[in-house]
């Protein structure tokens, strides 16, 4: 990170389209259309994240997944990988993706664009330029999406440069975790405590992780006089929350270069035109997943 003056107001409007398209992004795992679709290349929808996610990178070995996917435990990730690449092949996968996606964002927000058509091709160009911004050193999982031919259909164009902008700051968020010494699950209970919409029982059912081994980390945290813990109710020491800012405020750092080559205005206006597409994703309750307490 550069001691170059940061622009606040692009910092917010930025990350402020990073979430709006990050909606955009998330139903590839979730909907029942790409259930629908991995299933049928034979793979398990409740397991087939990390082949999905990781496709783009080729039939990569077990461990390069647990290194760029951080928060997930190893011992789940080698329960996929590499045997998911002998049932469907990286290229089946990801055709397999891209028809879910499309299927999935043409059901979910072909009402929200048919009164303005012209805001979902609008949406795509800001999405796709703000893309050029982005620098692949260092950004594994970006790099890979990266190499991804742009698809025809304009969802898949704006859920594609979603991926891409997701993906960055992604790496950029590991590689701050690692800087500021945050272990997977760590990083997981800091996030929680400090907010995260996320719910603790998806983080704890879908990671992977024992309870032992997130009792081992919460104590760690509060070992480092990161957490405290008062009557059972833990929450972040003021050393916590600064570690956590400051956390967040290198991976919007390190996303920045995408924003500055857009420009304010036009960060802005990204920012406004996902909008409503992201309302339209959370109101068919494909997220909901990710935030249920049961």
């Amino acid at each position: 990170m550069t001691d170059r003056a940061i622009d606040t107001d692009l910092v917010t409007w930025g990350r402020r389209a990073w979430a709006a398209l990050e909606a955009v992004h998330v139903p590839s795992y979730f909907s029942a259309e790409s259930r629908e679709e991995l299933k049928a290349l034979g793979l398990r929808p409740s397991l087939a994240y990390f082949p999905v996610r990781a496709a783009a990178m080729g039939a990569v070995p077990a461990q390069v997944v647990e290194a760029t996917f951080y928060v997930f435990a190893p011992a789940l990730v080698r329960h996929v990988v590499p045997a998911c690449w002998s049932v469907a092949s990286p290229e089946a996968v990801l055709t397999a993706r891209h028809r879910g996606v499309e299927r999935t964002l043409h059901r979910m927000l072909d009402p929200v664009v048919a009164e303005a058509p012209q805001s979902l091709d609008e949406a795509v160009a800001l999405a796709r330029e703000a893309c050029v911004g982005l620098s692949a050193a260092g950004h594994p999982l970006y790099a890979g999406h990266a190499a991804l031919p742009w698809p025809d259909d304009p969802f898949g164009q704006l859920w594609l440069a979603a991926t891409l902008l997701r993906e960055h700051r992604g790496d950029g968020h590991v590689a701050a975790l690692v800087t500021h010494d945050l272990g997977p699950i760590e990083a997981m209970v800091t996030s929680l405590l400090a907010g995260s919409a996320v719910s603790e029982h998806f983080l704890r059912r879908s990671r992977g992780w024992t309870d032992d081994e997130w009792l081992a980390a919460t104590r760690r945290l509060l070992d480092r006089g990161l957490v405290t813990d008062v009557g059972g109710s833990l929450s972040l020491t003021p050393a916590g929350v600064a570690l956590r800012q400051a956390v967040e405020a290198a991976t919007d750092a390190g996303v920045l270069g995408a924003w500055e080559h857009l420009g304010l205005e036009r960060t802005r206006r990204l920012a406004e035109l996902v909008l409503p597409l992201r309302r339209a994703v959370e109101a068919s309750g494909v997220l909901d997943v990710t935030r249920s307490t049961a």
